[in-house]
């Protein structure tokens, strides 16, 4: 008996010990959702249509842990709502609290542990809501400490919505955001998402993307998906964008599988149906695709042993 007992708890820890060595996978997003307002609504996109489209975006395509932008406080409780099973850090860039766009981060709560998080804004004080250097918005940064549950992998996340207009601004969150990374724990492994409001091609960008610290990961994926080149379709599915404003940079602990724009799209019926409830499955029905936010969202999964 004692040989089948000794045997049984060799097995046990040769399983745990393999269980420990498997690389953690998980996708990563990022999408901006679009601020909800009145005008968008008259035009035929107000949130409370468009939510439920993102939400199942979110679903299907299995993000595991994103980063939004432009989210206020009801939007985001809307999306937990869509979504059991989430949970989101941030806060509200105007108070610190619930006022204004966050740029939270979403994430399954089955699969990380929140070990730590807090917020700083992008601007020269960044303890508290005010405007940096040129930038013509308040500007702020969510960042969380996770663990993936299933391996113990400690990585940070931070999220952010770039400046739209302030060209110094852009360069200087960039040179904070490296920053702050390295005063992180050597080793530790680092995502970064967010609607960096710039291409590829532009000088905030190239500063993140050359630093040695971060990499696009666009760049590190072993496959790509790319229906449209770009990310701002301004709410026009016919729109062919083709600079990436939506960026995921990451650390090199990280491979990536892929990586992918989707351009994902609902439809929407004709005013001429709206009164017509007895349209036949078989029959055809008037209708336009719409986007369910402005930006696309993007979507990596990634490795990290």
């Amino acid at each position: 008996m004692k040989k089948i007992e000794y045997l049984l708890l060799f097995l046990m820890l040769l399983s745990a010990k393999v269980i420990a060595n498997q690389p953690a996978a998980f996708t990563v997003a990022t999408y901006n959702l679009r601020q909800a307002n009145h005008e968008d609504s008259v035009n035929g996109n107000g949130w409370g249509q468009r939510a439920p489209y993102i939400a199942k975006i979110a679903l299907f395509h299995g993000f595991d842990i994103f980063g939004t932008q432009e989210g206020f406080y009801g939007q985001l409780q809307d999306l937990k709502q869509l979504m059991p099973g989430y949970e989101y850090i941030g806060v509200g860039r105007d108070d610190g609290k619930k006022q204004g766009e966050h740029s939270a981060i979403f994430y399954r709560t089955d699969k990380f542990q929140v070990l730590d998080h807090g917020n700083f804004w992008l601007s020269e004080d960044q303890t508290k809501p005010n405007f940096g250097w040129d930038a013509v918005c308040i500007r702020i940064c969510t960042w969380g400490k996770f663990k993936e549950i299933g391996t113990g992998l400690t990585f940070v996340y931070f999220n952010l919505h770039m400046d739209h207009k302030g060209t110094k601004a852009r360069k200087e969150s960039a040179k904070l955001i490296l920053k702050k990374i390295q005063e992180m724990p050597k080793g530790m492994p680092v995502i970064l998402t967010g609607d960096f409001n710039v291409d590829q091609f532009s000088p905030s960008y190239q500063l993140l993307n050359t630093s040695n610290i971060l990499r696009d990961s666009y760049d590190k994926a072993a496959l790509t998906y790319e229906p449209v080149a770009g990310t701002f379709n301004g709410f026009n599915s016919n729109n062919s964008p083709i600079g990436r404003i939506d960026h995921i940079f990451l650390t090199n602990d990280f491979s990536v599988l892929k990586y992918g724009i989707l351009d994902d799209t609902y439809r929407a019926a004709n005013k001429e149906n709206e009164n017509n409830v007895h349209v036949k499955a078989i029959e055809k029905q008037k209708s336009e695709a719409r986007c369910p936010s402005d930006h696309f969202p993007v979507m990596i999964t990634v490795e990290v042993k």
